[in-house]
Order: structure tokens, then C-alpha cells, then sequence
């Protein structure tokens, strides 16, 4: 069983097509969550997801976004919780506040959390990995850092796929990952997508153009 993987969309609506264009047959998609914040399109990219049943957990921004708190979020996150609560129909932010802190899929062989097993807002770099961090699934999927990286151990897999719409790795291109089930695998891709347009929208929306900007440099 091939399972697509993606975490931190960002309402980048641009790099999400470009990912959903790019990713091979797979049998399941998962998200890690963040699906909204930052980027001018949280509406289309909550709506994605939900017409395609994606099993999400729930990122900070997205808890920011249903809770309209934006505690400890700098003037750039702030905005785009600010401008995604006036994006969002009552629907959209009812399905972000349902969306629990984990998930665990496919027969109890993948679990799903943003930040750590322990605490969905703790940014848990790659070398914070762990084979302590698995809990008997064979595939720990965590986001929140926006830095693709996985590791393999005999107990199985520590995974973040990366950002789809806001890598801070070093490399602009939208993230994502596919885990081979049967045979305890992962692919990491990376895909180019229109950045220019994203910059061009964030502006046109009234968003701190940092946040365009820096989608240029995977920062």
C-alpha cells in the first residue's frame, strides 16, 4: 500500500495543486495538518481536502484560525489567521476545529500528529528523532517544522514530509512524501511550483509581503 503524505499546506493553494499534480498512484493521502495560515487561499485548500476526505490533524494555525487566538504568533502568522477567519465560511472553520491532535490510519500502521507524539505544538527537528517516538505503528508522521526529513529504525518510521506551502528547509519547491506499507519505505519528492503567483496574491490580498517573499528562498 502506497500512501501519499503532505503537512504544512499554508493556504497555498499554487503549490498544493502542484503536489496533487505530481504525487504517483497512491492508495491514501494524509495530512499532517496546518492546512490554512500564512497564504491567500485557505478557503480552496480546506475544501480540497475535505472533497478528497483527507484524514488531517489539527496544526497551530489551524487551532488559531478556529479559535481566532493568535497567542504568541508573529505579525506575519497573525495576519494570516486574521485574514483566513474572514475567508472561511462557518462550515469551513467547524471542520478545523474538529480535526483532533492525532490520528492513527490505515489498520493502526500510521499514526498523525503535527508537532510530537507528546505535544502537537513542540517543533521536533531531525535530530530529535527517535525510535522512542514510535508507540507500536510502523510510521510516526509528525510536520510543524517545515523541514523534510525521515529516518528508519527496526521499529519502523519517523517521517515529516516536509511543507507543501511554506518549506524552511533551504529549498523553495513545494514537499511532500509517499511510504511504501509493504515494504517499509519512503520516497521524498520535491516539486517546482509558481511562486511569482503566489507573491502576486499575497500582495493583491493585503498580506505582509514577507510572506511571499520568503517562498523564494525555502525560509
Amino acid at each position: 500500500m502506497n500512501v501519499g503524505v503532505i503537512s504544512d499546506v499554508h493556504g497555498n493553494k499554487v503549490a498544493l495543486d502542484a503536489v496533487l499534480e505530481d504525487l504517483p498512484p497512491v492508495d491514501a493521502l494524509v495530512c499532517a495538518g496546518d492546512v490554512v495560515g500564512y497564504n491567500p487561499w485557505p478557503a480552496e485548500c480546506v475544501d480540497e481536502l475535505r472533497e478528497r476526505d483527507v484524514p488531517t490533524v489539527m496544526g497551530n494555525h489551524d487551532r488559531a484560525v478556529a479559535s481566532g487566538s493568535t497567542f504568541r504568533f508573529n505579525n506575519m502568522a497573525a495576519a494570516g489567521v486574521k485574514y483566513a477567519r474572514e475567508e472561511l465560511t462557518g462550515d469551513q472553520l467547524d471542520w478545523l476545529e474538529s480535526l483532533p491532535d492525532e490520528r492513527v490510519e490505515l489498520e493502526d500502521r500510521l499514526k498523525l500528529v503535527h508537532g510530537h507524539p507528546d505535544d502537537p505544538d513542540r517543533y521536533t527537528y531531525p535530530d530529535e528523532f527517535s525510535a522512542r517516538m514510535l508507540e507500536g505503528e510502523d510510521v510516526l508522521v509528525m510536520g510543524h517544522t517545515h523541514v523534510q526529513h525521515c529516518e528508519r529504525y527496526g521499529e519502523g518510521i519517523v517521517l515529516n514530509p516536509g511543507s507543501v506551502g511554506q518549506p524552511r528547509d533551504g529549498d523553495p519547491r513545494a514537499a511532500y512524501a509517499v511510504v511504501d506499507l509493504d515494504g517499509m519505505d519512503v520516497d521524498l519528492y520535491r516539486v517546482e511550483y509558481d511562486i511569482d503567483a503566489v507573491i502576486d496574491a499575497v500582495e493583491a490580498a493585503g498580506l505582509p509581503e514577507r510572506i511571499g517573499q520568503r517562498l523564494k528562498t525555502g525560509q
